[in-house]
């Protein structure tokens, strides 16, 4: 059974991180043998799940572990495969990566941080295929508190302690909606199964609140708008693998309870529950890739920019409820064919592009984009591998990030046929949020990778920057590899996918073209793409541009300094910089970000200009909550005054008032 194989697999990596402990000082244990071997059971449950995936069944089983009259029940579905194939593929790669740069004296031991970040990984796969409700959240505690302990890895650093605790303080939030949420399913039943969920006939106001509680539970996980405020804080927090593990993948087991519970727990879905996901999906967009122009830390920008992506996949979440709703199948398997495709996409370029960030903080030390620069030079494997994800994650064809954006387009395209007025003057505007943040990704990824690889070296100790290690080139090109695979080859994916969208909406996308290489989902309209026709034709340009040059150019090339403007005393802090770069954003939506300036006097001898940006929605929403929290706190603390007799006094003031109560009733 593939169930089994997927569940001994998840074994092994706990057997792999307890293997740690056994030398936990021991970098070449760790990093040579223990990460590798990793990398490769995440591979196998990849071929697992994709075979599970291709065969379109269904196998359970039940484990004799847990509380008496409880039993484990475990499940793969298609919709669990998919994502366990995203888990596995994209873990392999990051698996390889992590083998080698962690090193010894780095935050925690290499024998803990082995042990942590494969239960980490064994708890998100328990997610994927638990099918109870009890069994979920256990791994949903599991997977919270492991990520917690490697997120604060450098635990000697009080802001790394800081943004841990907000990590944990949020997940544990989302934790009791979902608590909550499962409770109302139950249906006023003992059973705790996801079976007996699916059989409970809720009244319409108790199905809409389990559905509004999951949203809050899993948006608190993925990074909804506005619960995403720990992700910006953690992920610059954590080491480059592990902020790759959590945005790659972790995100997307929130997408996938979602998913679990909107399109498949609570029965078919009502029309009106996607405009709660659809309108704070927008929202996340445009919030996400705001924040992500104006950010001068490379990881804090690519954690907005994950922001921006889980506000894309929950966007096609709401418009997949919203079609599915009006009895609109095949356009609603069309923008869950989206959905899960953004899904794979972004997990593979997100995760190439955090890893690589993380090789050129160990090469120069620094985080800072106006420290960077120069450094195709100095890190040719990086910068061109790296290329590929900046490519692919600013929507450029034939990369994988345009197939998704696409298709999430096109499901948009078919609005004007829904039967409500309402959604029909919201999803313009919503198509628009879509086009502008992928238009805004681009220019994001435009300054990401020129500050960072192009011109020269801001600062001298570049000189000493170094290329990553041979099992980091490994994990990266598995990565650039799967951006590659997952963009040139959209109908092979497309037909995979096609048991999710059987499963959970009874239908599938249609084929409107014959052809092999021709992706044309909207029967009866003119549209179609194809990225291997498209990646021809533009290498055909490139080749008969460079030949025809030769051919048609017989003078002696000369190369000499770039034209100064007839200033001779150029130096490469004159270059463009990153504050530079997002200034435009920065003005145009000032009233987004909340900015503090430091600005020099005019007589200063030393001049200093300094600029902070902060976000509205902290001051706004979260500090009267954490003021108001700690207010209760010092209140309650007055209580403990230290004394037993006080603390008698208490007891017997309260056995006094329960026995009031007792004669009054």
């Amino acid at each position: 059974m593939l169930l089994v194989g997927c569940i001994a697999l998840l074994l092994g990596w706990t057997g792999i991180g307890l293997a740690g402990l056994l030398r936990p000082r021991s970098v070449v244990l760790a990093g040579r043998f223990l990460f590798p071997l990793g990398a490769l059971l995440g591979f196998a449950l990849a071929g697992l799940a994709a075979a599970s995936l291709l065969g379109g069944g269904i196998e359970r089983l039940i484990v004799p572990l847990g509380l008496p009259g409880l039993p484990a029940h475990l499940r793969l579905d298609p919709l669990s495969s998919v994502f366990l194939v995203l888990l596995g593929a994209s873990s392999g790669g990051i698996s390889l990566f992590a083998g080698g740069y962690f090193r010894a004296g780095e935050g925690a031991p290499p024998g803990l941080l082995c042990l942590q970040y494969h239960l980490f990984l064994a708890s998100m796969g328990l997610v994927l295929i638990a099918d109870d409700a009890y069994s979920f959240l256990v791994a949903w505690e599991v997977m919270a508190l492991s990520s917690y302990f490697l997120v604060v890895t450098q635990h000697r650093m009080p802001e790394i302690r800081s943004a841990g605790f907000l990590y944990l303080l949020m997940a544990h939030v989302g934790a009791i909606c979902l608590l909550l949420s499962f409770g109302v399913m139950q249906g006023g039943s003992w059973l705790f199964t996801f079976a007996a969920m699916r059989a409970a006939h809720l009244s319409p106001g108790w199905a809409a609140a389990a559905f509004l509680l999951a949203l809050i539970g899993f948006g608190a996980k993925a990074g909804l708008v506005p619960l995403h405020v720990w992700l910006p804080e953690a992920h610059p927090a954590a080491p480059s693998p592990v902020s790759a593990l959590m945005s790659g993948v972790m995100l997307k087991t929130a997408v996938y309870g979602m998913l679990r519970v909107g399109l498949d727990l609570l029965g078919p879905p009502v029309w009106w529950w996607g405009l709660a996901p659809l309108i704070l999906g927008l929202l996340t967009i445009f919030y996400g890739v705001l924040f992500a122009a104006v950010q001068t830390d490379m990881k804090r920008l690519l954690a907005y920019s994950s922001v921006e992506n889980i506000g894309i996949v929950f966007t096609g979440i709401g418009l997949t409820i919203v079609f599915a709703g009006s009895g609109m199948k095949a356009v609603a398997a069309l923008a869950l064919l989206a959905t899960l495709y953004h899904c794979l996409n972004h997990a593979f370029m997100k995760s190439l592009l955090f890893l690589g960030t993380g090789s050129v903080l160990h090469a120069t030390g620094e985080r800072n984009l106006g420290r960077l620069g120069g450094l195709i030079h100095r890190m040719p494997w990086v910068a061109w591998l790296m290329l590929i994800g900046t490519l692919a994650i600013a929507g450029i064809p034939p990369l994988n990030g345009f197939v998704s954006e696409w298709l999430l387009l096109q499901s948009f395209l078919f609005a004007d046929h829904l039967p409500h007025e309402f959604v029909n003057l919201l999803i313009p505007m919503g198509m628009a949020l879509v086009a502008l943040g992928a238009a805004l990704a681009g220019y994001v990824m435009v300054k990401f990778y020129g500050v960072i690889f192009l011109g020269q070296p801001r600062e001298a100790s570049l000189a000493q920057a170094h290329d990553c290690g041979w099992l980091e080139r490994v994990g990266l090109t598995w990565l650039a590899l799967g951006c590659l695979a997952l963009g040139l080859f959209p109908l092979q994916v497309i037909d995979a996918l096609g048991a999710v969208t059987r499963q959970l909406i009874g239908a599938v996308v249609p084929q409107a073209s014959p052809h092999w290489w021709l992706l044309a989902p909207v029967p009866g309209r003119p549209v179609s793409y194809g990225p291997l026709v498209f990646l021809t034709a533009t290498l055909a340009v490139v080749l008969l541009t460079v030949f025809g040059v030769r051919l048609t150019y017989h003078q002696r090339v000369r190369r000499g300094p770039a034209w100064d403007c007839g200033f001779g005393a150029v130096t490469p802090r004159m270059q463009d910089t990153a504050e530079g770069f997002g200034q435009p954003i920065r003005h145009l939506f000032q009233s987004f970000f909340e900015i503090e300036r430091e600005l020099p006097a005019p007589a200063d001898r030393a001049p200093r200009y300094r600029i902070a940006i902060r976000e509205r929605i902290w001051r706004l929403a979260y500090e009267p909550i954490s003021g108001a929290v700690e207010r209760l706190a010092n209140t309650a603390a007055r209580l403990q005054q230290g004394r037993i007799s006080i603390y008698l006094l208490y007891s017997f003031a309260t056995l006094l008032v329960l026995l009031a109560v007792a004669l009054l009733s």
